[in-house]
Order: structure tokens, then C-alpha cells, then sequence
């Protein structure tokens, strides 16, 4: 915070007041911050302690940029945040990160090469890493069949990160298939885990799998 006098105007700055951030009183505070805050190391902000600690516990109303909920965050996290955007639980936060990235993915090639191939061939809506329909995400999913579709890697089978991660990833697919069960949603599991490279040539038997299932259930 800027002081309330121009320090150029003084020689001595024993006497330079901040005003406090919480209760707006003027105050003076110790001469070695005050001098920091002029270099611009230290932000003055508060008159005492008391004031510190309010701040802690102050709350602001922000909106989940995700789903546009409304939110409470305490104001020291709101003024730390930079880029102001606000989640109202990771779910939103991963949703969105995903969303609008820059760089780097959560999806693999094959995946995002599977769907620029069923958007080529096929006209009717196909949702790719949707949640709207069983609160978690469907790989693929195509609304007018009921027909979904998970593409599971190594991860999936092999404890690639400790059996811990590994069971919490087992526990989240049984979820997700009971429910598709709910929804009655025909939901296929590929086994994607010896897709290490992808590589088209070798890994279109997964896009075929696909295909015939959903060529079958539309000629049913």
C-alpha cells in the first residue's frame, strides 16, 4: 500500500503513515518497515495483529468460473489469487483446467484421434469427456443410442502409481458403472493398456471395436 505522504517531502520517516486495510485508521508503523515499504520488499497492511487476524476470517462472495455457483472465499486467498478465477470444488477447478488449457493433456492421442474419427463418420451428437449425464466423466458418449464408451489404460489395471491410486481409480470406474446402470446406459469398457506409442495403424482395432458397437445398436 502507498503511504498517505509523499516521502520524498521528508528526510526522516519515523512519522509516515500507512492507513490499515481492515478498520481504514491511520497509523504509524515500525521505522525498519516502513523503509521496506518504500523499497517495495513489504506491503503494509494492517495496523496490529487484531486487524491481521480479521483479515483471516473476512469473507468475500466470488462465482465459480466454471459452473457460475456462488462461492465464499476469505479475502486474504482472494487477494492472493492472480488470475481470480475461483472453483466452487476440484471437480470445477479439473473441468475447467482441462477446458482451457494451453499446453500438455489429460487425454491421450488415441483418444483425441478416436474422436476426430467418429465426428468423420458419424453425424449425430457424440459427447467426449462429458459429466452432465452421471456426474462423472464418460469418454465417450452418444445420447440418442444411451451408449457410452471408456477407454482404459494402464492405469486402470497396473499400479503404475501405488495401490492406493490404483484402487481409488477402480473404485471411481465401479461408479461409474453402477451409474450408467441407473441411467440405463449401455456402458463398454476397452481395454486401451497395451496402447503404450500410438500409432494409427496399429491401434485402429480400438476404433473398430467402437464402430461395430455402435453400427450394431443403430441397426438393432
Amino acid at each position: 500500500m502507498k503511504p498517505l505522504f509523499d516521502v520524498s517531502k521528508y528526510k526522516e520517516i519515523t512519522q509516515l503513515k500507512f492507513e490499515c486495510y481492515i478498520c481504514s485508521k491511520e497509523f504509524i508503523p515500525l521505522r525498519r518497515n516502513a523503509i521496506q515499504s518504500i523499497k517495495g520488499v513489504q506491503d503494509i497492511k494492517y495496523c496490529s495483529n487484531e486487524c491481521k487476524n480479521k483479515s483471516f476470517l473476512k469473507r468475500i462472495e466470488v462465482y465459480c468460473v466454471n459452473c457460475n455457483k456462488t462461492v465464499s472465499r476469505k479475502e486474504c486467498d482472494f487477494k492472493r489469487n492472480k488470475s481470480k478465477n475461483f472453483f466452487c470444488n476440484s471437480s470445477c477447478a479439473a473441468s475447467y483446467n482441462n477446458k482451457n488449457k494451453k499446453f500438455g493433456t489429460r487425454r491421450s492421442k488415441l483418444e483425441v484421434w478416436i474422436e476426430k474419427e467418429l465426428k468423420n463418420e458419424y453425424k449425430f451428437e457424440i459427447i467426449f469427456n462429458g459429466k452432465e449425464n452421471i456426474n462423472s466423466e464418460l469418454d465417450i458418449y452418444i445420447p440418442s443410442l444411451k451408449l457410452a464408451f471408456e477407454l482404459n489404460g494402464i492405469f486402470h489395471y497396473e499400479p503404475i502409481y501405488g495401490g492406493n491410486k490404483l484402487k481409488s481409480v477402480k473404485n471411481n470406474d465401479e461408479r461409474k458403472f453402477q451409474a450408467c446402470l441407473e441411467k440405463d446406459i449401455e456402458l463398454c469398457i476397452i481395454d486401451t493398456s497395451s496402447a503404450k506409442v500410438f500409432k494409427p495403424e496399429r491401434d485402429r482395432k480400438y476404433l473398430d471395436i467402437i464402430r461395430n458397437i455402435i453400427n450394431k445398436k443403430i441397426n438393432f
